[in-house]
């Protein structure tokens, strides 16, 4: 049966968007352009799944000291996770940009898979406007009697100051990003993993291999030695996917590779990746893509035709 998001119950879908961004936070291109958009930009970056609403900016390194001061206090760690559900509930469908209590500005930017948020990429802490004293009388309201404001004025007025235009730029870099990371959602949900049960890097072969025939979860848990059972139960453990979502989404990652031959038809790469009828194959590729597979290959040509263009 496949797992399908639209009409799976909420706690499905939650369960299945903290497996995806779970997969995405570990996966080495995250790791390496958080990495380099700490480094270049000196802002915090954190994916976080949606629903989640903590404090993900917290625990990086380069967290505003003046947030980190304020997150130890009851009442300001409250409106600051009010303000990461107004931003969440604003920015389902683009990036969303607020500025907090204390006039410190944070964005979300949604990663998506089909109709679906799995999470946000968000960034922030920083003023697009000179800190004031005013300002900072805001903040006093909300820091609970007997605390020792010196630190935290002192951090306040040390918070960095970048213009609209700068952070405006820095969010585009965001979204580009979390498109990257949406078209990457599948292919990361069914790559290997390191130090892997040995029993599930065979299973992950053995379905590469044969994903072309009409092979079932009996069939691979007998070639790996295992009862369905137990096979199930451990293949679940360790890729977040039921055996049957997890060839769906092998079978569409060989068709968008053959789709990249513009004289390969869809039908054609369809049939290949094991799919057994066209009506199967068009729903399970827009569950996956959000996409049709028309649709898909329309924005792949598109994509390749400004690539020629800027190489000329």
């Amino acid at each position: 049966m496949e797992t399908n998001l639209t009409h799976a119950t909420p706690d499905a879908a939650n369960e299945f968007a903290r497996n995806v961004t779970s997969h995405l936070r570990q996966s080495e291109i995250f790791r390496s352009y958080h990495q380099a958009f700490e480094s270049a930009t000196g802002l915090p970056l954190a994916l976080r799944t949606a629903g989640s609403f903590q404090a993900p900016l917290h625990g990086s390194k380069h967290a505003n000291t003046f947030c980190t001061l304020m997150a130890k206090n009851n009442q300001s760690c409250a409106a600051c996770l009010q303000l990461q559900q107004r931003v969440e509930e604003e920015a389902p469908l683009g990036a969303k940009t607020m500025q907090c209590f204390a006039g410190l500005s944070e964005s979300a930017i949604p990663i998506r898979t089909g109709d679906k948020v799995l999470g946000y990429l968000q960034t922030g802490q920083v003023f697009l406007q000179a800190p004031t004293k005013a300002g900072f009388r805001r903040v006093l309201a909300h820091i609970a009697s007997g605390v020792d404001t010196r630190a935290i004025e002192a951090a306040y007025f040390k918070t960095r100051v970048i213009t609209k235009r700068q952070y405006d730029s820095v969010v585009n870099l965001l979204s580009v990003f979390a498109q990257h990371l949406s078209a990457l959602s599948n292919q990361v949900m069914v790559q290997e993993t390191t130090a892997e049960n040995p029993v599930i890097a065979r299973a992950r072969a053995y379905i590469a291999e044969h994903q072309g025939e009409d092979i079932s979860l009996r069939a691979v848990a007998s070639a790996m030695h295992v009862s369905a059972f137990h096979f199930c139960k451990i293949f679940k453990r360790a890729t977040s996917l039921t055996f049957t979502d997890y060839l769906a989404r092998t079978r569409i990652e060989t068709v968008k590779q053959m789709m990249l031959n513009p004289h390969t038809r869809v039908s054609e790469a369809a049939y290949a990746a094991g799919f057994q009828s066209l009506s199967q194959f068009n729903r399970v590729f827009r569950r996956i893509i959000g996409a049709s597979p028309s649709e898909y290959r329309e924005k792949l040509q598109a994509g390749l035709g400004r690539t020629l263009a800027h190489a000329a």
